[in-house]
């Protein structure tokens, strides 16, 4: 262990930390992970910093990923260096601190088993914010109604804005995003519990809070996690619970129902306006190709570049990931990001490749892992979910389990 490391477990931790001790403050990330981003970083900081100081006893390995998360950063502090405000671009680059959930989360899970219990931990926190999601938005006024706890500190956030479901979110695309990366992680997973009647409901209800946020790119994402887990899965009863349960949802939810028909109409307000930041970004693109205009720096870009079409002439993203990427980073900032995802798919296909039939709990924990990140790409087309950091701390979490699978195969045959 170096010095720095011997130094800060003198400061900060005066023994290793015990394993009960590491279990909760993951559960307790679990919750914040569903709950409060506040709570979420400052348990990751506190996780970190024991994963510095050598005080968490999880068996040290190569952090994965590391060289394309570590060249998208780098590339990044380059871009926000070269852009027109070096200084507001560079501390805009704070975002990229989040990236280190993958190894901390990874580094935090001593084995498959305790990757499978923090599965169900976030999945269990997530269900619950979906009860409250789908609470929110039925006992919400009429438009111009009121409700008399509304000024209530926290429970006046709750009923802000209640037409869509946020639950205890700022907005309902993030409550959207993470409900797409927790429902496919736990859709391969189901009939592992032991208490599937109970587990199935709470899917569901996370499915139905999912159709309350309206988000559209969500709901699309949702699709493809589907996909990947119904190529993926050995079980067809997963096939069947969605082909019941999907239809009853949009169907049977007017506001949904309504929602659904709109994807793909070139009429729709959203819609258009989606179209005009491409042809603003890729505008920006064709002007600033190898580094782009700097992490930032769209907001004091986009009313020059704004086609006049545009409903919208200020934004701070463009509701499309490797878009927003590729105009803030560049085509060089856009290939190193991908290399971050692809890096993740051949590496867990490998992973799930050599997981034995008998082990079906960490196949369907991997497959999980595989349709969560998938449905998250897709989802990001239509929204910049990479810059939500409440969607990426999840999907980060999310992608650091296969490794650990990987980890304890490894572990078990040396």
């Amino acid at each position: 262990m170096s010095a720095v490391a011997e130094a800060l477990r003198g400061a900060v931790f005066a023994r290793p930390l015990g394993p009960r001790l590491v279990e909760t403050l993951l559960v307790v990330l679990a919750i914040g992970l569903a709950f409060s981003i506040t709570l979420s970083e400052t348990t990751l900081l506190v996780l970190a910093v024991a994963v510095i100081a050598g005080a968490v006893t999880t068996p040290r390995r190569r952090p994965a990923l590391a060289a394309p998360l570590l060249a998208f950063a780098g590339w990044s502090l380059v871009a926000a260096a070269l852009s027109a405000e070096p200084g507001d671009s560079l501390r805009a680059t704070k975002t990229l601190l989040p990236l280190a959930t993958l190894w901390v989360v990874g580094a935090t899970l001593p084995s498959a088993l305790a990757a499978r219990r923090f599965a169900t931990w976030v999945f269990i926190a997530v269900s619950v914010a979906a009860l409250f999601a789908i609470v929110q938005v039925a006992s919400c006024p009429a438009a111009g109604g009121h409700v008399a706890s509304a000024q209530i500190p926290v429970v006046g956030g709750y009923f802000k804005k209640c037409g869509r479901a946020h639950a205890f979110f700022s907005i309902y695309m993030t409550l959207a995003g993470v409900l797409t990366v927790v429902l496919m992680l736990t859709l391969p997973r189901l009939r592992a519990f032991s208490r599937l009647v109970l587990a199935a409901a709470a899917w569901v209800a996370g499915v139905v809070a999912l159709g309350l946020t309206l988000v559209r790119g969500a709901w699309l994402g949702f699709a493809a996690g589907t996909a990947v887990t119904l190529l993926l899965a050995r079980r067809r009863a997963v096939a069947v619970a969605l082909l019941i349960v999907l239809p009853v949802v949009a169907l049977g939810i007017p506001a949904v129902h309504k929602r659904l028909r709109t994807i793909g109409d070139a009429a729709d307000d959203t819609t258009r306006d989606r179209l005009a930041m491409l042809a603003g970004g890729l505008r920006m693109i064709r002007e600033h190709p190898l580094a782009g205009v700097g992490p930032g720096q769209v907001k004091r870009l986009y009313p020059v570049y704004a086609p006049p079409e545009a409903l919208r002439h200020h934004t701070s993203h463009l509701h499309n990931t490797p878009l927003q990427i590729a105009v803030e980073r560049g085509m060089v900032g856009l290939a190193l990001w991908l290399w971050i995802f692809v890096a993740f798919f051949v590496r867990a296909v490998r992973v799930l490749l050599r997981i034995s039939d008998a082990a079906a709990a960490d196949r369907a924990l991997v497959v999980g892992s595989l349709a969560a990140v998938a449905a998250f790409l897709v989802g990001g087309l239509f929204e910049y979910n990479f810059g939500d950091t409440e969607v990426l701390l999840v999907t980060l979490a999310v992608m650091a389990l296969p490794f650990v699978v990987e980890r304890d195969m490894t572990e078990r045959t040396t």
